[in-house]
C-alpha cells in the first residue's frame, strides 16, 4: 500500500462486478477507501432507481467482514448545472474524511465522456483501473425493469446484489418503476422514426410569494405522484413566455392577473443539460414570478395537475428526494440569487 486514502466516485445503479474490482484495486493501493455516491435525494426514477441507503447495502453486503472498516461512505448530490459547485463538494467532502498529509489516490475507469471528471482533480494522484468484459449499469437496469428473466440481468452481479434485486422486485416501489420505463419505452419508440433525434422544448414556471414556491403533484408519467413546478410542451405557434402563463394557469387555477403575472417576471433561465430527462433531450426555459408579499392566493390542481399547493422554501430540501428531474436545481438557481 503507497496510499492512505483511496477514492472512488461513482453512482452504482446497481453495484456490480466491475465496481467490485474497482473496490479491490482501490484497497490494495490504500489503508482506507472513500466511495463517493452520486445522486444522493434524487427522486426515485428508471437511472436512479436506488437511494445511497440502498447502495451502501448493497456494496457491503457484496464485500468481506474483513474489509468493512476499512470503507466510509459519503453522499454527493448532483449539480446538473455547475461543474464547481460539484467539485467543491467533493474537495470538501474528501479533506473532512482525511487529515493533513495525507497520500491521496482517485481511483477510477475511463469509460466514456462521463468519465471526464476523472481530470478534474490535479491535487490527487490518478489510477485509470481497466475492467474486464462489456459491463454497462444501464443495461442492467434495462433488463431489470422490463422484467426479463434473472439470469439475463444478474450475470454481472455480486451474489450478494443478486439476492438483493431480486427480493427488492417483489416491492411496490419496483412496480412503479417498471411501468414507468415500459412508458420512457413506448415514449422513445414513437419518436424512433424521426428523421432527426427529436429535441423538445418546454418551459416551466417558479412562481414565489411571502416565502413559498408554487408547485404540483404529477398526474401523469413520467413521474406520476412527484413534486414538480408547473409547466409543460410549447405550443408551436406561441411564444415562450405566453406558453409558460398558459401551463401555470392551466395546472394550478392561479387567479392572478395576467398582467400582473407578466410584470411580475424577475427572471429567466434556460436549462439543457442533456441528460435532465429520461424521456429524450428536453430543454425547459424557466421564468421567476415574485408576487409581492401577502396572502398566498388559492391554487387547485387541474390538466397533468393532480394537486398544487405553495410549499415553504424551507421544505424542499427535505422534500428534494420527492421533486421531478431538475426541478429543485431549477428553484435553486433563482431563490440563491434574487
Amino acid at each position: 500500500m503507497t496510499f492512505d486514502v483511496a477514492v472512488l466516485i461513482g453512482r452504482f445503479q446497481p453495484f456490480h462486478q466491475g465496481h467490485l474490482h474497482l473496490v479491490g484495486t482501490a484497497l490494495e493501493r490504500a489503508d482506507r477507501l472513500l466511495i463517493l455516491l452520486g445522486s444522493h435525494r434524487c427522486a426515485p426514477d428508471t437511472r436512479n432507481p436506488w437511494s445511497s441507503q440502498e447502495r451502501e447495502q448493497m456494496i457491503r453486503a457484496a464485500l468481506p467482514d474483513s474489509l468493512q472498516e476499512r470503507i466510509e461512505f459519503i453522499p454527493l448530490r448532483d449539480h446538473l448545472y455547475s461543474d464547481n459547485l460539484w467539485l467543491a463538494e467533493v474537495q470538501q467532502k474528501v479533506t473532512s474524511a482525511t487529515e493533513e498529509g495525507d497520500r491521496v489516490l482517485l481511483v477510477g475507469h475511463r469509460k466514456d465522456r462521463s468519465s471526464y471528471y476523472l481530470e478534474l482533480f490535479p491535487q490527487w494522484e490518478r489510477e485509470d483501473v481497466p475492467i474486464r468484459g462489456d459491463i454497462h449499469s444501464t443495461a442492467i437496469r434495462e433488463a431489470f425493469f422490463s422484467g426479463q428473466p434473472e439470469e439475463i440481468w444478474a450475470a454481472d452481479l455480486p451474489p450478494a446484489v443478486q439476492a438483493q434485486l431480486a427480493a427488492y422486485r417483489k416491492t411496490g416501489r419496483y412496480c412503479w418503476l417498471a411501468e414507468e420505463a415500459a412508458y420512457i419505452r413506448t415514449y422513445r419508440q414513437i419518436w424512433s422514426v424521426a428523421p432527426y433525434p427529436p429535441t423538445f422544448v418546454t418551459t416551466d414556471a417558479v412562481v414565489v410569494q411571502s416565502g413559498h414556491v408554487l408547485v404540483v403533484k404529477r398526474r401523469v408519467r413520467p413521474g406520476q405522484g412527484l413534486i414538480a413546478l408547473p409547466g409543460g410542451y410549447l405550443h408551436q405557434d406561441e411564444k415562450v413566455v405566453d406558453g409558460m402563463l398558459r401551463e401555470l394557469r392551466e395546472e394550478t387555477g392561479l387567479k392572478v392577473p395576467k398582467p400582473v403575472l407578466e410584470g411580475s417576471i424577475a427572471g429567466s433561465h434556460v436549462f439543457d443539460a442533456p441528460g435532465r430527462s429520461a424521456r429524450a433531450r428536453v430543454i425547459t426555459h424557466a421564468f421567476l414570478i415574485q408576487l409581492k408579499a401577502g396572502p398566498l392566493p388559492a391554487v387547485r390542481g387541474a390538466d397533468d395537475a393532480e394537486k398544487a399547493f405553495w410549499m415553504p422554501l424551507a421544505d424542499i430540501y427535505a422534500h428534494e428526494d420527492n421533486f421531478f428531474e431538475d426541478h429543485v436545481q431549477i428553484i435553486q438557481h433563482f431563490i440563491s440569487r434574487f
